[in-house]
Parts: C-alpha cells; sequence; structure tokens
C-alpha cells in the first residue's frame, strides 16, 4: 500500500483541460452580464461625468432611469455579455495553459510565482485580444444619453464599430490598450491567486481531489478574490475610460496617452479623480466574480468528479 502512494506521489495529478475551463468561464460570464450590467453603465457615467452631474451612485442610476428610461441601465448588454463570454472563455483556457507551462514536470505542483504569473499573462493577452476593442464599443454606445435612435450617433454594436472604424481607424478600437493591459494583467494576477488560496483556506479544495463546492462555497471565494484589484487599478480603469471614450471630433484628443492622461487628470480633477468608478467597481467586479465561480465551479467540479477520479481508480 505505501509503494503504491509512494509510486502515485511520482506523477503529476491530472488537472482539468483548457477547453474545459474555457466553456465553464464563457457561461458563468452570460449569467454574470445578464445580472450586473446596470451597476457596469452607472460606473461608466460617474467616470465620465467631470461636471460633476450625478451625485453618487444611487443618483447616478435614479437619474438614468428617470431621464432616459430603465432600459437605459442595460445599454451595451449585447456587447458587455458577448465580451463577457469570450473574455471568460480566453481568460480560463489560457490561464490553464500558462498554468501548465509553468508546473513542475515532475511533481505537477504549481508555485506561488507560477501562479500569479499566469494569471498576469492570462490578463494581458484577454485585454489585447478581446478587452480593449469590445469596451471601446461599449463605453461609446453608454456614454450616449437618451433612447430614441434618431438622436443618437451610435445606432447600435456594429454600427459603433464601423463608425470608430471610419473615423478614427483601426487603431480606434484599440484605444486605452495600455492601461487596458495593465488593469487585466494585474487584477487576474491577484484574483487567481487569491482564488485558489481562499478555496484552500476556507474550504481546504485542492483541484483534482474530486470535491465539489457548494455555489455558495465557490461565490465567497470569488467575492473575496474579486475585491483586491479595484483597489490595484483604480487608476488604470479610470484612464482606459477616458482614453475610450474620447474622439477627434472638434479638433486634438485631450489625452495623448496612459502616463498623460494619469498627469492631467491628477492636475485638473485631484488625486481621488484617479479612483473615480470604486464603489461601483466594488459593486460589480467582486459580485461578478461570485457569479462566474459559482457557475464555473460546479462545471468544473462535475468532469472532476466523473472523469479525474473514475480515471484514478
Amino acid at each position: 500500500m505505501k509503494q503504491d502512494v509512494a509510486q502515485d506521489n511520482t506523477h503529476p495529478k491530472k488537472s482539468i483541460p483548457p477547453y474545459l475551463k474555457a466553456i465553464s468561464g464563457s457561461l458563468g460570464g452570460v449569467v454574470e452580464a445578464s445580472c450586473l450590467q446596470p451597476i457596469d453603465v452607472i460606473k461608466t457615467r460617474l467616470q465620465l461625468d467631470r461636471s460633476g452631474n450625478y451625485k453618487g451612485i444611487v443618483h447616478c442610476g435614479s437619474t438614468i432611469s428617470r431621464t432616459e428610461g430603465v432600459r437605459a441601465l442595460w445599454k451595451g448588454l449585447t456587447p458587455f455579455a458577448t465580451h463577457l463570454t469570450f473574455k471568460y472563455a480566453l481568460r480560463m483556457g489560457s490561464n490553464a495553459v500558462f498554468q501548465s507551462m509553468f508546473k513542475d514536470s515532475e511533481t505537477g505542483k504549481l508555485s506561488s510565482h507560477g501562479r500569479l504569473l499566469s494569471g498576469f499573462g492570462a490578463g494581458v493577452l484577454e485585454a489585447i485580444v478581446i478587452v480593449t476593442p469590445f469596451e471601446v464599443v461599449k463605453i461609446k454606445l453608454q456614454q450616449q444619453r437618451g433612447l430614441s435612435p434618431e438622436l443618437l450617433k451610435y445606432k447600435g454594436p456594429v454600427h459603433c464599430a464601423r463608425t470608430i472604424l471610419h473615423e478614427e481607424s483601426i487603431r480606434g478600437l484599440w484605444a486605452g490598450v495600455s492601461p487596458t493591459i495593465m488593469r487585466n494583467g494585474t487584477n487576474q494576477s491577484v484574483m487567481f491567486s487569491a482564488k485558489n488560496a481562499f478555496d484552500v483556506l476556507l474550504w481546504k479544495k485542492h483541484e483534482g481531489d474530486g470535491s465539489v463546492l457548494q455555489p455558495w462555497q465557490s461565490m465567497i471565494s470569488g467575492f473575496l478574490a474579486g475585491t483586491a484589484g479595484p483597489f490595484c487599478t483604480g487608476p488604470f480603469d479610470v484612464v482606459k475610460t477616458r482614453l475610450m471614450a474620447q474622439s477627434r471630433e472638434g479638433g486634438e484628443l485631450k489625452y495623448k496617452g496612459m502616463i498623460h492622461a494619469i498627469r492631467t487628470i491628477y492636475s485638473e480633477e485631484g488625486l481621488r479623480a484617479l479612483w473615480k468608478g470604486l464603489l461601483p467597481r466594488l459593486m460589480r467586479i467582486p459580485p461578478g466574480q461570485a457569479i462566474m465561480w459559482a457557475v464555473a465551479d460546479q462545471i468544473m467540479g462535475l468532469y472532476e468528479r466523473r472523469y479525474l477520479q473514475m480515471s484514478a481508480l
């Protein structure tokens, strides 16, 4: 018996394949987008509000509902849901690939710095491939006021993307890519490491052990893992939004790039302006991670129980 255990320990544990993690993430993204879109709209409006029209989250939400209708709180839902679906698929899948690259070839164990680097790599990849162009379109749609189509510049996601390409070239769809890379790379580096740490600390859950967390357990771990990122990446998120929202109409661009934008916002609006929208981000990201992980963990847990454990018998 002891010899068998010793032999088992010399072989790396089988892990969940990247494609399964990608599927679980995309399904979690659909559920998250449907639940939390209004908070994202409010966050964007607050970050773009330079004149103080909105007094806070509640006032912003009530003002939008009163002046533009309740449906306005779900502006940009189509690109947001599509963006989350593809983003989570790429994030979860690429993180799994990066983790397999950093795992010890003999033991199959992943070090703490390997987990951090895997998360950062996944965040950078999603920022370049998916997040930036989708968020440019989403923010352009969200900053429009009113519901009457004839009064809106952008008639929908496809029309918005076409207009940006026509007026600003393909570079317009990747406006703000630098702060987006910094924001998402840092966020995912922290999030994946924290989620694993909370799963082990709170529930003694290790990947591949065959146990399946209850949805409420996944939600607690996901919620806690999603809280650190917004504090660390607030300035990157504000700068990203400003760079994506600006256009060349009427002359030169106000912000020339990430560093210039940070300096301009700091000099004109003060240090606190670099964390505008922090509260709605905290209202959206941790609950969003809670929802996403509740879905994803159930799918991955089912795979662990049915296939990984059966193959171990």
